[in-house]
């Protein structure tokens, strides 16, 4: 299932919102900072966000049949951070194509996994409105390209935040699931699939 494996793996979503959250407040402490420093941070965020997911997937594939989920979704936070760190010369519009191409990929994915953990736990709508939050937040940057860099800036900021904020709260969600046995909604044992 694939709360036991995010239950196994639960420190990779506890560090991957702490990682969002860092890339959120730098983003909107420094509204200002360089394209090339914007870059960088984003290619880092992704990368090592994409990393500590491939290590969750497979930390957890024993039992769980989803956890390809997790590690397309590593993957493609993987490929990104590569690619902006293979192009830090990239445009604004590049680079803003690149989170928003990210947001709606793995806003997708976090939807799709929070539709699998439904039947599993409770809260999992954190990890629903994350992604929900992510796919308009990246039709938000495909659509309106040319708002003001600040603007673009604030967007991302809180996009990360909330993305921070929603993995910290499943992380110790599925940990005290973890913790207790086994997969528990409402207080009761869930039936066995």
């Amino acid at each position: 299932m694939l709360c036991e494996s995010l239950s196994t793996a639960w420190w990779s979503l506890l560090l991957r919102g702490i990682l969002a959250l860092l890339f959120g407040c730098l983003t909107l402490a420094a509204p200002g900072i360089s394209l090339i420093a914007l870059t960088v941070w984003f290619a880092v965020f992704v990368l090592i966000d994409g990393v500590f997911l491939i290590a969750g997937a497979f930390a957890g594939r024993k039992e769980n049949e989803h956890w390809w989920l997790m590690l397309l979704e590593g993957l493609c936070g993987a490929a990104f951070g590569l690619l902006a760190l293979r192009v830090p010369g990239i445009t604004t519009l590049v680079l803003l194509m690149y989170i928003a191409a990210f947001a709606i990929i793995t806003g997708v994915l976090r939807i799709v996994m929070a539709i699998r953990l439904r039947k599993e736990i409770e809260g999992e709508w954190w990890l629903a409105l994350s992604g929900l939050a992510g796919v308009l937040f990246g039709v938000l940057m495909m659509t309106m390209p040319g708002a003001g860099a600040l603007a673009m800036m604030v967007y991302i900021g809180v996009w990360a935040l909330f993305v921070g904020f929603a993995l910290i709260f499943l992380a110790f969600r599925v940990r005290r699931i973890g913790r207790a046995g086994g997969a528990w909604r409402g207080g009761q044992p869930l039936p066995a699939h």
